[in-house]
């Protein structure tokens, strides 16, 4: 046997980002994808005919709001601290 050989390490098994960070993860995910479906539909079923519904405040405003907190509570979920109390 060689004598060079070194012992067997058991391997840390860290996770980069604790429990807290994936479950607000998951919360911006649902959220962007809650602002995502509120901002599709809209359309007509005949091409000729103008639906004015495109232009609500539900899909200029609120559906865009969303998204964007959501990528915002993504950051938020990145940056923090797991190991923090």
């Amino acid at each position: 046997m060689n004598k060079n050989k070194k012992p067997y390490h058991k391997q840390d098994l860290n996770f980069v980002f604790g429990k807290k960070n994936y479950t607000f993860m998951f919360i911006g995910l649902a959220v962007i994808a809650l602002g995502f479906i509120l901002m599709s539909g809209g359309g007509s079923t005949d091409p000729n005919v103008f639906n004015p519904d495109i232009y609500n405040f539900r899909r200029i405003r609120l559906a865009p709001a969303l998204v964007l907190i959501g990528f915002g509570i993504e950051v938020y979920a990145i940056l923090l601290n797991p190991n923090k109390k």
